[in-house]
C-alpha cells in the first residue's frame, strides 16, 4: 500500500493537468482519514490503510472530472459545522459566512431586548445559514423555505443533525411564508443571482443546480420577487439580509429605492473587497 505522502504526490500531477488547485490532494486526504494536518505529517510516510486508498483513489477519479470535492465527500464545513450536501443543493460559499456573521451583529445591535427573533430564510437549500443562525443565536425561531423539495429533505436532515427545530416550508421563494401568514423580524435570502448567460468553472455548471445558480437575465430576478412581497412577511420592525454578486450593488440598491421608498439600506464589502452583502432597514 502507498503511504499517505505517495498517495498526495500521485495525485498533484493529474490536478495540475485538470486546473484543479493542487491542495485539493492534502486536504480530500485530511477530511477522509479524519487527521488535522499535524498528524498526517507525524504519519506521512506510513502505510495508509487499503480501504483509505481505495476511498481516494475513487474519489480522486471523480475530482478530476471537476466533481467538487464536496460532493464526493457527501459534506461541506459551514461557519464550524458540517452540512450533508448532493446534487440537490448548492455547495455553501466561505463568502456566505460572512453573511451569518454580519447578520448576528446586526441582531445584537438591534434586537438585544428580544425575547424571541421570528427569522425566515428565503431558498434555504443545505440549510447553511438558517441553521448555523439558529445555533449561534438561541432566541430565533427559524422558519426556512425552498421550491425543491429534495433540497428541503437534505436541510432536514442537517436540522436533525445538528439538533435544530426550523419549520421548513416548500415553495416558491417567499409565498410559503405568505400562504402560512406568518410575520417576520429578520428576512434572510441567498438567491440564485449569476445572470443567465455567464459563463461558470465546469466544476458549477456541470454538477450544482442550476435552480440555485441562475437569477434570469439580469442576475435580479428573485431579489425583485422578494423585495414585492416583504410588506407581507416583515413585521413593523424589521431587517432583511441578502447575499448579492460583486457588481449588482448599484442595481440593487435602485430596487431596494424603486419598491421601498427612502428606507436605509447598506452595501457590506466581504474579506475580499467585494460589494457581497445588502441590509435593508425597516424602523430599527
Amino acid at each position: 500500500m502507498p503511504s499517505f505522502r505517495e498517495l498526495i504526490h500521485e495525485a498533484l500531477p493529474l490536478l495540475e493537468q485538470a486546473q484543479i488547485p493542487q491542495e485539493t490532494a492534502q486536504v480530500f486526504l485530511l477530511e477522509l482519514s479524519q487527521k488535522e494536518s499535524y498528524d498526517l505529517y507525524l504519519h506521512y510516510e506510513d502505510e495508509a490503510p487499503a480501504e483509505l486508498v481505495e476511498q481516494y483513489q475513487a474519489g480522486m477519479k471523480r475530482i478530476l472530472k471537476q466533481e467538487p470535492m464536496q460532493y464526493v465527500l457527501g459534506y461541506s464545513w459551514f461557519y464550524g459545522y458540517r452540512f450533508q450536501v448532493n446534487e440537490n443543493v448548492l455547495i455553501p460559499r466561505p463568502e456566505t459566512e460572512e453573511l451569518v456573521a454580519n447578520i448576528l451583529a446586526d441582531l445584537d445591535e438591534y434586537f438585544a431586548e428580544a425575547k424571541t427573533i421570528d427569522a425566515v430564510d428565503i431558498g434555504t437549500g443545505s440549510g447553511a445559514i438558517a441553521l448555523s443562525l439558529a445555533k449561534e443565536e438561541p432566541k430565533i425561531r427559524m422558519s426556512a423555505t425552498d421550491i425543491s423539495a429534495e433540497a428541503v429533505e437534505v436541510a432536514k436532515a442537517n436540522a436533525a443533525s445538528l439538533g435544530v427545530d426550523v419549520k421548513f416550508l416548500v415553495g416558491d421563494m417567499a409565498q410559503p411564508v405568505i400562504d402560512a401568514g406568518m410575520k417576520v423580524d429578520l428576512l434572510i435570502c441567498n438567491p440564485p443571482y449569476i445572470p443567465q448567460e455567464e459563463t461558470l468553472e465546469a466544476s458549477v455548471k456541470d454538477y450544482e443546480p442550476h435552480v440555485a445558480l441562475f437569477g434570469g437575465e439580469d442576475g435580479l430576478k428573485f431579489y425583485r420577487q422578494v423585495f414585492a412581497a416583504a410588506p407581507q412577511v416583515l413585521k413593523d420592525k424589521a431587517m432583511m439580509a441578502f447575499e448579492i454578486g460583486w457588481n449588482q450593488k448599484a442595481a440593487l440598491l435602485a430596487e431596494v429605492r424603486k419598491t421601498f421608498g427612502d428606507v436605509r439600506a447598506e452595501v457590506v464589502k466581504d474579506i475580499n473587497g467585494k460589494d457581497r452583502m445588502l441590509f435593508v432597514y425597516f424602523n430599527l
